[in-house]
């Protein structure tokens, strides 16, 4: 295999709108990118295990850079060995063989659609709206499954994740800008995955696990956990869907035992309005958005779907990848979707429109410990994680508490490894490095557990959970560091040939992602505008100016790549459409 050099260049990614690869000369493309007329994914055997390797051609160069080995260092990623792909070709147009082989990678991306910071979020649209924001959950979701096909087409037609194409097409400066953007949003949410971890031992221990026992418990099994991998990818994506099933089987218990009213739910969910709705309401709305999407998952999802063997340089085996990989996560998506409405229903039907006191009187009579979280006051009762077991436990008794806590805690334990996961995939591919397991899950836990441990070790549960909102906002603010590149990336011919996103595609793509992005950022509005702090006003203008800033030149970039090739004031003497972008390092034999 050939191996970078140190000098660096600069080179034009060509945008150009050819339809057929084997019309694109070699030269034209950016160094990396590989094209039908070079296979460069083909299976090795070595040791009984299938791995991924590079081959080029006429001195071509590799996709991969230097000191990733062609994709045989499997010990980096989750994957040991890739899942084959049967030849079924009984079935013209679908195969359930074909399916069951490619299902996996959208099961561990919906988790990310199912950890503690959506539960909150599914529990406080119940008890604040009832079933009136319903059909926000639903769009959101559809949104989700939108984006997510964008990044599953990325990672199956280029064999690279994001995190790697956006290390060879973006300058040094801005991906490292990128990558610290997206540490920080899986840092976020690795911190609420752990909240909720904490939180439900110390529910299912009725208080005698305190909530800093249960971080560090959290701690200990995120490593056992991580480990079951070494007994085969297939058997590690089963364990993943027990969890969801865990998850389906609770909270779907807690919804038979509420039992919602069935007319309210279905209005809610297809009747695009909210009557009586205020700015609580509203801003509960905007953190539904936020809370579905989430910024590293895209990255995931790009790279778990490299876990299937697919013969890159055949068209039929790609389209084939992609139209499986896109129903599989429909499926996957609608079994999250279904969950995340059992919670919102159970609390639209329990808590909504309750007072304090009236709690109050019903633990009081139940007997039901934690009296002092609902003061004696007529105020609408406002539930958490926590606080939202309990009421469930006072109006329905004991079960209803612990069966709550088991789903709660299968959803922290599930997003915490597909977490870890994600800043795995993410550090290699914008840095190159290749890290084990364990150093990976130390660095991340380290950094995420601190806080979280400082706050359960001297505050109480209810700041606990009030880090979430913080959480949510930093989370939003780092959306478009994954939404704008994905839209870039798949938009352009020279990366995707014939895969690339089509006119509407891009235009549909640009407009969800801008409607995203803005209601997010009116969430953030929000936020820092409830802290009442004019030094924190200040602090929040200037990272504003250089926020905003990043996203613009980012922005610049995504719609150069959609066509609007006027913008592309750097290479108006080309005939074709350009953007400067810096070139992988020269190849030396």
């Amino acid at each position: 295999m050939k191996r970078f050099s140190s000098s660096k260049m600069l080179s034009f990614l060509t945008t150009d709108r050819t339809p057929h690869p084997e019309n694109i000369h070699i030269s034209s493309l950016p160094p990396s990118i590989p094209t039908d007329q070079e296979p460069t994914h083909g299976e090795d055997m070595a040791q009984g295990e299938a791995v991924e390797t590079t081959q080029t051609q006429r001195g071509a160069p590799s996709v991969f850079p230097e000191g990733q080995n062609g994709g045989t260092d499997v010990s980096s990623t989750y994957f040991h060995h890739k899942v084959p792909i049967p030849d079924d070709d009984s079935q013209m147009w679908f195969s359930f063989r074909k399916l069951w082989a490619f299902t996996g990678p959208g099961f561990l991306m919906s988790i990310a659609y199912l950890d503690p910071g959506n539960i909150e979020s599914d529990l406080q649209s119940g008890a604040k709206a009832g079933f009136k924001l319903l059909w926000v959950l639903l769009g959101a979701t559809v949104i989700g499954l939108l984006l997510q096909r964008l990044a599953a087409r990325l990672g199956v037609v280029t064999g690279m994740h994001l995190a790697e194409v956006c290390n060879r097409q973006y300058p040094t400066v801005p991906r490292i800008i990128l990558w610290l953007m997206v540490e920080l949003a899986i840092i976020g949410s690795d911190m609420q995955e752990v909240i909720g971890c904490a939180i439900a031992f110390n529910l299912l221990s009725s208080g005698r696990i305190p909530l800093w026992g249960g971080v560090l418990i959290t701690i200990i099994d995120t490593f056992v956990f991580l480990f079951l991998d070494k007994y085969g990818l297939r058997k590690l994506e089963a364990f993943f869907g027990v969890l969801i099933t865990i998850m389906a089987i609770t909270f779907g218990y807690e919804y038979v035992t509420v039992r919602p009213d069935q007319g309210e739910l279905l209005q809610g969910m297809f009747m695009p309005y909210c009557e009586g709705c205020g700015p609580v309401q509203l801003e509960q709305a905007v953190g539904i958005v936020g809370a579905v999407i989430m910024p590293h998952n895209i990255y995931l999802h790009s790279a778990l779907v490299k876990s299937r063997q697919i013969d890159r340089s055949s068209k039929k085996e790609l389209k084939e990848a992609n139209k499986y990989f896109f129903i599989e996560s429909t499926i996957a998506l609608f079994l999250s979707f279904l969950i995340n409405v059992f919670v919102v229903a159970v609390f639209a039907e329990a808590v909504y429109g309750r007072t304090n006191i009236e709690v109050h009187d019903i633990c009081n009579a139940t007997g039901i410990l934690h009296l002092d979280l609902f003061p004696m006051n007529n105020e609408t009762l406002q539930v958490d994680i926590y606080k939202g077991g309990v009421v469930l436990g006072c109006i329905f008794g004991p079960a209803a508490l612990y069966i709550w806590a088991v789903g709660i805690l299968a959803a922290g334990q599930s997003s915490t490894m597909t977490g870890t996961y994600s800043g795995q995939f993410v550090m290699e591919g914008f840095l190159n490095l290749r890290w084990s397991r364990f150093s990976r899950v130390l660095l991340t836990r380290s950094i995420a557990i601190t806080p979280t441990l400082l706050v359960a070790i001297f505050q109480d549960v209810t700041h606990l959970t009030g880090m979430n909102d913080f959480l949510n906002v930093l989370q939003s603010m780092q959306l478009p560091f994954a939404l704008i590149p994905i839209l870039t990336f798949t938009s352009l011919s020279s990366l995707m040939s014939e895969f690339a996103n089509g006119l509407f595609w891009k235009i549909g793509g640009g407009v969800v992602i801008l409607l995203v992005c803005c209601i997010n950022m009116y969430f953030v509005v929000i936020y820092v505008t409830s802290l009442n702090s004019v030094w924190l006003y200040v602090l929040a203008a200037f990272l504003c100016i250089a926020y905003l800033g990043f996203v613009g030149y980012l922005t610049w970039l995504c719609l150069i790549a959609l066509g609007v090739s006027c913008l592309d004031v750097t290479c108006r003497a080309r005939d074709d459409t350009t953007v400067l972008i810096e070139q992988q390092p020269e190849f030396d034999s």
